[in-house]
């Protein structure tokens, strides 16, 4: 790489170099261009090569660009707590503690790296406690907080760290079946046909949208864009510049039975329904594209990053497929009698959810490299007993939650393991 020749030019001329004193601001921007590796072995190079990369506060620089371009490293350094000291000019936080930080992480990437390839993890579960065991539905989380959607007709808001539900949100008829937050907004969707907006701090309604005859299945928020999917088999696209100015843009029909999920970015719409089709629209012009045809039931969920999509069926199959060619790229069989309810894929796995209560994880990287079906599946585990309604996935944990009331984390990061 032009990093190692960098490295080998320098060591190679480091009697020359050394002899210009001046030459201290030089070698800090060469250094800077280092990956870890390399940078300690210029500190062994010599001692004024040291005293460079200390006074320079190198490994420092290091650990930014790694956290300003790697969302694992970004993650650390909250869940560690150690963020604020990239910033903080202290005595405290000097060379020796930014290098020590540096290779600690490094360590605790592998870790976690291989506690996913071997399903070693922390289970917490949550009891909702809803007075007639009615079920969760949807959820979504982050480091402070799950926002979960209910049978009971509540939205309920849990802290991550004392696991106790902080507010319980009124206002729907029926049962919450999906939602987003972004900030302090949150959208919901519901049995009662309705899609309403709220103030996610107050609980307070801001907003009350009534387009869809029928239950409000699915709904994905991007900027000023919402878009939703009902059980109506109609697929409406609202915008949304602000909680009370919601307005309809246009009204998709295609599919013959209920849009169960949506997901798109500024080029596609894909929508996948209980008619086994999963259909690709025109996000600018709204017009029909392809469909992606495979399945042999119902599609029940699906989640779209270009060039790919991961979809999940009643027919007890994962497809994962290239949306710009339309094919089917792999089939993960599940090789259980239970259909597949919900999934979240990243760079590396694939996480599904089935009616069976089990969690399964996929290696997505060999599937795109075209590796046996026999190196495909992961592991699995089953942290709930009834129905699993939906999962998200992050770089740390799996959460999930059931129709038996329960909210699951599955914490792949060892310090979690401490926690009892």
């Amino acid at each position: 790489s032009v990093k190692n020749e960098i490295l080998k030019f320098i060591i190679s001329n480091a009697n020359q170099i050394m002899i210009f004193e001046d030459l201290e601001p030089v070698l800090e921007v060469i250094f800077s261009y280092l990956d870890d590796s390399s940078l300690r072995s210029a500190e062994l190079v010599c001692k004024q090569w040291l005293w460079c990369i200390e006074d320079s506060m190198l490994w420092r620089k290091l650990i930014k660009q790694k956290v300003h371009r790697e969302t694992v490293w970004k993650g650390f350094g909250k869940r560690r707590g150690w963020m604020d000291s990239l910033n903080t000019f202290s005595e405290e936080f000097d060379h020796k503690y930014f290098r020590a930080l540096y290779l600690n992480t490094e360590k605790d990437i592998k870790n976690l790296e291989s506690n996913w390839k071997t399903g070693k993890h922390q289970l917490t579960t949550v009891s909702c406690e809803a007075e007639y065991r009615e079920g969760v539905y949807c959820l979504q989380s982050d480091e402070e907080q799950i926002v979960s959607g209910h049978r009971d007709n509540t939205v309920k808001i849990w802290d991550t760290k004392t696991l106790a539900c902080k507010k319980m949100i009124k206002g729907h008829t029926g049962s919450v079946l999906c939602l987003q937050y972004e900030g302090n907004l949150l959208i919901t969707g519901s049995s009662d046909s309705t899609v309403r907006i709220w103030n996610l701090e107050t609980g307070q309604e801001i907003n009350k949208l009534m387009q869809h005859s029928d239950a409000v299945l699915t709904l994905r928020l991007q900027n000023s864009t919402l878009i939703t999917g009902s059980k109506d088999r109609s697929i409406i696209v609202w915008d949304v510049h602000s909680p009370n100015a919601a307005s309809l843009r246009m009204k998709m029909e295609g599919h013959e039975k209920a849009v169960n999920v949506i997901d798109f970015d500024d080029k596609y719409i894909v929508s996948g329904s209980g008619d086994r089709t999963i259909k690709v629209w025109d996000s600018n012009t709204f017009n029909f594209i392809r469909n992606l045809a495979g399945h042999s039931r119902g599609v029940n969920c699906l989640q779209y990053r270009t060039p790919l999509v991961v979809s999940g069926s009643t027919d007890q199959t994962i497809m994962l497929w290239n949306v710009e060619q339309g094919t089917c790229l792999t089939v993960f069989k599940t090789y259980s009698e239970m259909l597949v309810r919900c999934l979240q894929f990243n760079d590396h796995y694939i996480v599904s959810g089935g009616h069976d209560g089990v969690i399964k994880v996929w290696n997505l990287k060999a599937a795109l490299h075209g590796r046996p079906e026999a190196e495909l599946f992961i592991h699995s585990c089953k942290p709930h007993n009834n129905r699993i309604s939906h999962l998200s996935i992050d770089h740390f944990q799996i959460v999930s939650c059931s129709l038996d009331d329960t909210i699951c984390m599955l914490d792949f990061d060892e310090a979690s393991f401490e926690v009892t």
